[in-house]
């Protein structure tokens, strides 16, 4: 089986090799058990392994299968999918949690294969995200806080095992960022956020788009916003690079402020997992952009 070169280095990093030589046979299993005509492998996938299916009745499907890490992540996705009803996410038709697997309904071309140019595209996710955000109360997801103590771990843990790229102020300032955010949090305010809103996860579907792949939080929707203060790190550093914030929170009636801190943090910890897994130029890029911003604008919008 054919499976691509990303998801093979996620997968080693979370230490999870023998799922990679599982692979063939848990697919096959799979077939067998949903009565799924499998078909190609999708090359673009970073955090699963994603293959298209014919269900019965010819019904056109795609199955996923998570990369075993740390945490109860196909739990997670599984009830937001369920939360969400394929409203905003992509619709979920079965589940083996034992297996990490899904099968969803399959969707169009990414924003990303459709090519859409950043403003048009920070539009859409902005209003596709807000489709996702809604009370979940005893949902069981992670909260905001968990996300920040996780992500303030892997920061530390990633700088070190790299060999300490970069400077030490520009992991101090994320740290600096995820500690105010972590503080922010109260549970009585906090929403289902996606998780990971860019345009690799938007999917078109009839003539708008869903939102595949969440990870699933209880948190302040500038979260899933400073996702996309990550994204197009090249684009972001060429101006004023607050100015996305901003309007990022015009746009929502979310905290620029917020906005902008999640960026932070999570610029340096995608740009390290990137660099350990050779997403490259993109890791460089956003780590490169980290230190700038550490260097030069580390009060905030």
């Amino acid at each position: 089986m054919n499976i691509p070169d990303t998801v093979r280095a996620k997968a080693r990093v979370y230490g999870a090799q023998r799922w990679l030589d599982e692979l063939p046979s848990i697919v096959a299993g799979l077939a067998a058990d949903w009565s799924l005509e499998i078909g190609r492998v999708h090359e673009s996938a970073t955090e699963a392994l994603v293959v298209e299916a014919t269900a019965a009745g010819g019904m056109p499907a795609v199955l996923k299968l998570l990369v075993p890490r740390e945490g109860d992540h196909a739990v997670h996705e599984i009830t937001v999918l369920r939360l969400t009803g394929g409203t905003g996410c992509v619709a979920l038709l079965r589940e083996d949690v034992s297996r990490g697997a899904l099968l969803l309904e399959r969707l169009g071309p990414s924003m990303y294969d459709l090519g859409l140019p950043i403003a048009a595209r920070h539009e859409i996710l902005c209003a596709t995200a807000a489709r996702v955000w809604r009370p979940a109360p005893g949902s069981g997801l992670p909260t905001g806080v968990h996300k920040g103590q996780w992500l303030v771990a892997f920061i530390e843990r990633m700088w070190e095992s790299l060999g300490r790229p970069g400077t030490r102020r520009t992991v101090d300032h994320a740290l600096a960022c995820a500690g105010r955010r972590i503080a922010a949090h109260r549970d009585a305010d906090a929403l289902l956020v996606h998780g990971d809103v860019h345009q690799w996860n938007a999917l078109q579907s009839g003539d708008g788009f869903k939102l595949v792949d969440p990870d699933g939080l209880l948190a302040e929707p500038a979260y899933d916003l400073g996702i996309l203060m990550r994204e197009d790190p090249v684009e972001l550093m060429a101006g004023d690079p607050y100015a996305r914030a901003r309007w990022l929170a015009d746009r929502t009636g979310l905290d620029a402020t917020a906005i902008w801190e999640w960026g932070v943090v999570e610029r340096v910890s995608t740009g390290l997992l990137g660099r350990s897994i050779g997403m490259q130029p993109v890791a460089d890029q956003m780590l490169d952009a980290a230190e700038r911003i550490a260097a030069e604008h580390t009060a905030g919008p």
